[in-house]
């Protein structure tokens, strides 16, 4: 079978309204895909940035997969949380983005968004704290109604990611 190894770091946060700030992640493929080894989800450390840099956060990504088929390329997605002085969490943002598809190393960029909610939450939100959150956390990376949610922009989550891959060739696979 082909292999796929996606090796890189969640970097950090940047652009999100509180500075503040932890990630929880996680990495889905289809159903021919199998993760050979790696853990493929977990939660970044809480980084507290000065006004207008980023946060930073260094989280490893390791992950090993064998494919079958290439339906299903392995996707990223992300929950950006805040952290108050008392120890409250709100989100921030959620976002997803693939794996590039080609060996080499990238620099990417996670756009993240939250649901925009009803007036009487929105109004809430601001006074009480609590932004909308979704229901079904799937949502965020798998296609259907994605689209008919309001949402509103947040920050971008940075990662830097190693692509390697072993076997394709050999299963007539060529990249470029």
């Amino acid at each position: 079978m082909a292999e796929l190894h996606v090796v890189g770091q969640i970097l950090g946060g940047i652009g999100f309204p509180s500075q503040n700030l932890f990630c929880k992640w996680g990495a889905v493929a289809g159903r021919s895909w199998e993760l050979l080894e790696g853990i493929d989800s977990g939660q970044t450390q809480t980084d507290l940035a000065d006004d207008g840099e980023p946060v930073v956060w260094a989280h490893p990504l390791d992950l090993h997969y064998a494919c079958r088929g290439l339906a299903g390329w392995p996707k990223l997605y992300f929950q950006v949380w805040s952290q108050d002085v008392h120890g409250r969490t709100d989100i921030c943002g959620y976002g997803f983005c693939h794996v590039p598809t080609a060996p080499g190393q990238y620099e990417l960029e996670c756009p993240t968004w939250i649901p925009e909610g009803t007036v009487g939450e929105r109004i809430a939100a601001f006074f009480l704290g609590g932004n909308p959150r979704l229901k079904y956390e799937e949502v965020v990376y798998t296609p259907g109604d994605r689209f008919r949610l309001n949402t509103v922009a947040s920050g971008l989550v940075q990662l830097q990611v190693g692509i390697v891959v072993k076997d394709f060739e050999r299963n007539h696979v060529r990249f470029g």
